[in-house]
């Protein structure tokens, strides 16, 4: 059995429509405890991030697992299953903005 997504919290900050029609700004501080990874999930749209605190690996379907930092961005492509598993000795803060079709939810689990 891998890591829990117990405790994992997703709040959101800011929500608003974009000049593009369908589309959505979404913005969430997403929080992670040492030990424990957000689950594999995706987005309908881009997930552009800024790690504040802590370490993560970010594992993905379809590619290489990608390692980033507390003060590195990252970026993810719309409909990529992804998975992020704090490996470091203290919570994960990051920063999320999402630019997503709004007919569709944030997150779809898998």
């Amino acid at each position: 059995m891998g890591p829990s997504t117990e405790g994992v919290v997703r709040t959101e900050l800011q929500r608003a429509h974009a000049e593009v029609p369908g589309r959505l700004i979404v913005q969430t501080l997403f929080r992670i405890p040492v030990g424990h990874e957000s689950g594999r999930h995706s987005h309908p749209g881009e997930e552009v991030g800024y790690l504040i605190q802590g370490d993560i690996v970010m594992e993905f379907d379809d590619r290489p697992s990608l390692t980033v930092g507390a003060g590195e961005p990252f970026l993810i492509p719309p409909d990529v299953v992804h998975n992020a598993r704090n490996v470091g000795d203290v919570e994960t803060r990051m920063l999320s903005s999402y630019f997503v079709d709004n007919s569709r939810p944030l997150v779809t689990p898998h």
